[in-house]
């Protein structure tokens, strides 16, 4: 059953770059390139320099819009992938380690420039949304409709950059099997970049892919039990798909 949510949260989880529409001092829309990730509870996040015009247009007016698309689409076609239109308002300047990590996992080659003065992380905090996902599919969103709720997750945000250092470390394997036999993918490098109560994010050079657990996640124990049953059903898919030796 198609749920608004859900798809909504995909596309937030898996974009790497949006159209960002500010607002110039006369008040004419200017719209740019940016590349994106997310905070645990899925607000878009940036890493942008004060040179450009879009930060200049956004430390003068908050106010902005962002456009995500889902990666992939139909038959070639743009116009037939799911996409979401975000309306709120940008953060100003935040340091917060975890912005910071969670983006940089998303895009390491931005760890070159990140630490320069000019440049900083800031949220987009969704005030509203507009999903196209398809014919008959259009609906009008509230924040709550495709946020994650972090009720009671503390623990989880905490042991989030151990556990995914961990998976990175000594399980390589199994996101590999994630990637392959549950989601579809080719073949890769397949890494995790962040944990949130909902799923796990996937890279793999410029490919990207989202692995939904099976119940919600609210500490590290969770985090643990829904990998462990995904690794199980990612090796039985795999020893299925093996041809027995004669």
């Amino acid at each position: 059953m198609f749920s608004p949510g859900a798809a909504a949260c995909r596309i937030l989880r898996l974009a790497d770059t949006g159209s960002l529409a500010t607002l110039n001092a006369d008040g004419t829309p200017f719209a740019s390139l940016v590349t994106v990730a997310t905070t645990h509870v899925g607000e878009p996040t940036l890493l942008i320099s004060k040179l450009a015009v879009h930060t200049q247009n956004l430390d003068r007016d908050g106010r902005a819009s962002l456009l995500l698309i889902a990666p992939g689409g139909e038959g070639g076609d743009p116009l037939a992938g799911a996409r979401l239109s975000l309306t709120g308002s940008v953060t100003g300047p935040e340091e917060d380690p975890a912005l910071r990590r969670r983006f940089l996992a998303r895009h390491p080659e931005a760890a070159s420039y990140s630490g320069f003065p000019d440049f900083s992380f800031r949220r987009f905090v969704p005030a509203g949304a507009h999903l196209v996902a398809g014919f008959g599919r259009i609906v009008d969103l509230k924040p709550a409709d495709f946020l994650t709720d972090m009720t009671g997750a503390e623990p989880l945000f905490a042991g989030e950059e151990g556990a995914v250092k961990h998976m990175n470390e000594d399980h390589a394997d199994a996101i590999a099997l994630y990637a392959t036999q549950l989601l579809g993918q080719p073949a890769a490098d397949w890494r995790m970049t962040g944990l949130d109560p909902e799923g796990a994010d996937l890279k793999a050079g410029a490919l990207r892919a989202r692995l939904e657990f099976p119940s919600p996640a609210r500490s590290p124990g969770d985090i643990r039990r829904n990998l462990v049953e995904l690794a199980g059903e990612a090796r039985k898919r795999l020893a299925a798909a093996t041809p027995a030796a004669s």
